[in-house]
């Protein structure tokens, strides 16, 4: 069976159709009911009091600032500890008693300003705060939580400002291309707006619109997966300290440039992710939700259980009405306001468990996801999220951060499932370190290189990867930093000998993205810069560094000097993705792996009637090297890390035939004798395919 399709499940669904995929799962049957139950608990619920998913995901047309047609503004605020409220801004001189604010029984705050001649009240891109009152007299100024826009200036403060957005008509963003397919193979580019440019500055989201989208597109992905997007007020945070969720990060420039950035990329048929934070919060009080209304416990749990340890922020309180329909509601904005096509959650291990990850290792064994170190609101907000967006959106996509290995977090609900369409394979860029770090090239074992990149749940979709972000961070070094060091800054120009490290370097490099894309997944993920094996880490502007940006860039121009080694890189890349689209292997079912040859160091499969064929020998090259294949007939080379064209030595001509013998060798019914020079992966397809 297919790794994405699913069996029939129970004719009532009730959480239990998972036992079909994975019948160990029998002794948590009670636990997987009661998941079940208690998420369709809280869609009815919400059916009752909301009128259904639908109509309580749009919170955003209630909450904040809406402006009406004849331009009479409405502002509501959840606030019930506050005895007080008043608008204040630009509009009314920041006076605290000129536009005050009623409160119904539920805890929300509201006020209208009438529209003069259908202009309204407070002028586009004026500030704005809700100043309150608490029980013990405070008066506390604070951002509006659902505000669209907020800016920094530098100069006078590093606490952000609130602005209301709301241009005229003629400044506004007109969407005009349709939102492409979700792709059957999902090939994404991670990617940061801020550091995406040569230059030592912040980069926008327009230099993105004009040098980024043509840059992936050229390489082949399909899908971009934006990173710090909702504001945050540490930059060196990575974006993942958000402090105002339904603002788009006012550093790159306007929300109508980040449309136009998501429009012309859906006219390249590129479908846009929105890396999502609903994990934690940023702790920030003044431009931040925490303390808003004068308590701790509004968006956050009270208290310790409020606080994440580590990330020094805080938690939300996922079994709240109000927080619900705030997050839900979120998710439903960016799809809506800026029609991105679907999320990568972060952080959903530490949403997943009480202990939220830390300190904790995850053996595998089932009862580490069943029990009380389970948070069952918290997977019942996610399976609600996953819900709200498969049924409004049937073309979205949802991928999960999680490092623990949930069971059927990514099935649908009805199976039991929290209804994540992928998850990231995490233990994969891990092994890389690892063997790069700790074994000699002689020491790599390819039978736990195949486990690993094999071992992940039948039934549900996983995006390999490796490398992402993570490992391009100061602390840590890219693949190609481990392969290189020092010499990527002496020899990786042609004019320069090709050094023992650097040739080594350039191999593994790619034949681990080879191996990862070929083997490990039913997606694939690179981090921008790292397909050409980018020479420096990132950081941020920070004390530390003296708010430097020269490591907060991209040196994409690398790989236009025809001069340097990196273009190589860069064009092996795009071949994989290339490839990929024509032979469509991500879609295909899991591989058959045919030789784990640890002597040899020879690693074979089969995917998508490719035959895939690496030697990860450090010294040896293999003449009439006998490999087993399914399917009879001639072959030819489709991939070759060794061609010229990639850097490589061109050992194996590329019209070359293979032709099989009818003689069962490694549990195939053929085989076929081919050359594979050392450190090189060759990937052959029958000759009527090409």
């Amino acid at each position: 069976m297919a790794a994405s399709s699913a069996p029939s499940q129970p004719a009532v669904p009730d959480g239990t159709g998972v036992l079909q995929l994975d019948p160990w799962l029998d002794p948590y049957k009670d636990a997987l009911r009661s998941r079940f139950r208690y998420a369709r608990d809280w869609i009815d619920r919400i059916n009752e009091t909301e009128g259904g998913l639908e109509r309580f995901s749009r919170g955003y047309e209630k909450f904040g600032f809406n402006v009406n047609t004849n331009g009479d503004i409405t502002y509501r605020e959840w606030a019930p500890n506050a005895i007080q409220a008043h608008l204040i801004g630009d509009f009314n001189n920041w006076d605290r008693k000129a536009t005050p604010m009623k409160k119904d029984m539920f805890g929300v705050w509201e006020v209208t300003l009438p529209g003069k001649d259908g202009v309204p009240a407070i002028p586009h891109d004026s500030k704005v705060k809700i100043t309150m009152v608490t029980p013990a007299g405070e008066v506390i100024d604070r951002l509006p939580a659902w505000i669209r826009r907020v800016v920094q200036d530098l100069s006078v403060s590093p606490v952000y400002d609130a602005v209301f957005w709301n241009p005229p008509p003629e400044e506004r963003y007109r969407f005009q291309h349709p939102r492409p397919k979700k792709p059957l193979s999902l090939r994404i580019y991670e990617a940061h707006v801020g550091i995406s440019s040569p230059e030592t500055k912040v980069a926008t989201y327009k230099n993105f619109t004009a040098n980024m989208l043509p840059r992936i597109k050229y390489l082949g992905y399909n899908a971009i997966q934006l990173m710090a997007i909702m504001e945050h007020a540490y930059y060196a945070s990575f974006g993942y300290q958000v402090n105002n969720f339904f603002a788009a990060s006012s550093r790159y420039g306007t929300p109508e440039d980040l449309k136009e950035l998501i429009d012309t990329a859906h006219s390249l048929g590129l479908v846009v992710l929105l890396d999502v934070v609903h994990s934690h919060a940023s702790k920030n009080v003044l431009d931040g939700l925490n303390m808003f209304d004068g308590t701790d416990h509004l968006y956050f749990h009270e208290g310790g259980k409020g606080k994440h340890d580590l990330w020094d922020s805080r938690l939300f309180n996922y079994g709240n009405h109000e927080v619900l329909r705030f997050l839900l509601s979120n998710l439903r904005f960016w799809m809506e306001e800026y029609q991105f096509d679907g999320f990568r959650f972060d952080g959903v291990t530490s949403m997943l468990y009480v202990h939220h990850g830390i300190g904790t290792g995850f053996s595998g064994g089932y009862h580490e996801y069943f029990g009380p170190a389970v948070d069952n609101d918290s997977v019942m907000y996610l399976t609600l999220a996953n819900e709200m967006l498969h049924a409004l959106y049937p073309e979205a996509i949802t991928i999960a951060e999680d490092v623990s290995g949930m069971p059927a977090l990514c099935l649908p609900p009805s199976m039991g499932g929290v209804g994540f369409d992928y998850r990231l394979a995490m233990a994969v860029p891990d092994m890389y370190i690892k063997l790069l770090k700790e074994k000699t090239d002689d020491e790599w074992d390819m039978g736990n290189l195949a486990f690993t990149l094999t071992n992940r749940r039948h039934g549900e979709k996983t995006i390999a990867y490796a490398e992402s972000h993570d490992q391009a961070l100061v602390g840590d070094k890219t693949l190609m930093m481990w392969l290189c060091d020092k010499e990527l800054y002496t020899h990786m120009s042609v004019l320069t000998e090709l050094t023992p490290i650097i040739d080594r370097g350039m191999a593994l490099h790619k034949m681990i993205r080879l191996v990862t894309h070929g083997l490990g997944g039913e997606g694939y993920l690179n981090f921008e810069g790292n397909e050409f094996g980018h020479p420096e880490w990132l950081d941020f502007p920070r004390a530390g560094n003296g708010n430097s940006f020269w490591y907060a860039r991209r040196l994409l121009h690398l790989t236009e000097d025809h001069l340097l080694r990196y273009r190589f890189l860069n064009e092996f890349d795009r071949a994989m993705q290339v490839a990929e689209e024509k032979y469509g292997w991500l879609h295909s079912p899991q591989a058959y792996v045919s030789l784990k040859n640890e002597t040899d160091k020879v690693l074979v499969f089969e995917r998508a009637g490719l035959l895939w064929v690496f030697n990860f020998h450090p010294t040896q090259s293999f003449a009439d090297y006998r490999v087993g294949v399914e399917q009879a007939g001639t072959y030819r080379i489709v991939l070759d890390t060794d061609d010229p064209a990639f850097g490589g030595h061109g050992r194996n001509a590329k019209e070359t035939r293979f032709f099989t013998t009818d003689m069962p060798w490694n549990g195939r019914k053929n085989f076929l004798h081919v050359y594979i020079p050392v450190r090189t992966a060759v990937v052959f397809a029958l000759e009527e395919t090409l």
